[in-house]
């Protein structure tokens, strides 16, 4: 399979909430980069409450602390199972500097980084 990340993912195991107009959901997230995330449902929750409007947008909400979170727009990109692939569509100013320093963090490479966010001001001029 060939792999087109352009971001480096962290695995991050932690609780989080989905949400959209209709339902809100809490899952495991696997990983999260500056381009997205991949979130784990429970499977008997995923099959019972499941109702992904595939094009619609979601709000994630990753707690770091009491204090600081993450919070971002999401769509669907892919669903393999119970594991569903979100892509950022949106992220204020504040969350954005909390996953870039949890990705800086998690890397110990700031150069790593700045590939990242070069790689996303690229992307987001496509």
């Amino acid at each position: 399979m060939n792999d087109k990340r352009h971001f480096h993912r962290i695995f991050f195991n932690s609780d989080v909430t989905l949400s959209n107009q209709s339902t809100k959901l809490p899952c495991k997230l696997v990983d999260i980069s500056l381009q997205g995330c991949l979130l784990q449902f429970e499977e008997k929750q995923f099959e019972e409450n499941w109702t992904g409007d595939l094009d619609g947008l979601y709000t994630l909400n990753l707690n770091l602390s009491d204090e600081i979170s993450i919070t971002m727009q999401t769509s669907v990109a892919h669903v393999v199972g119970s594991n569903v692939g979100f892509k950022c569509e949106h992220i204020d100013i504040d969350s954005i500097s909390q996953l870039r320093r949890l990705v800086e963090l998690n890397l110990g490479d700031s150069d790593l980084l700045e590939r990242d966010l070069l790689a996303l001001a690229e992307f987001k001029e496509h």
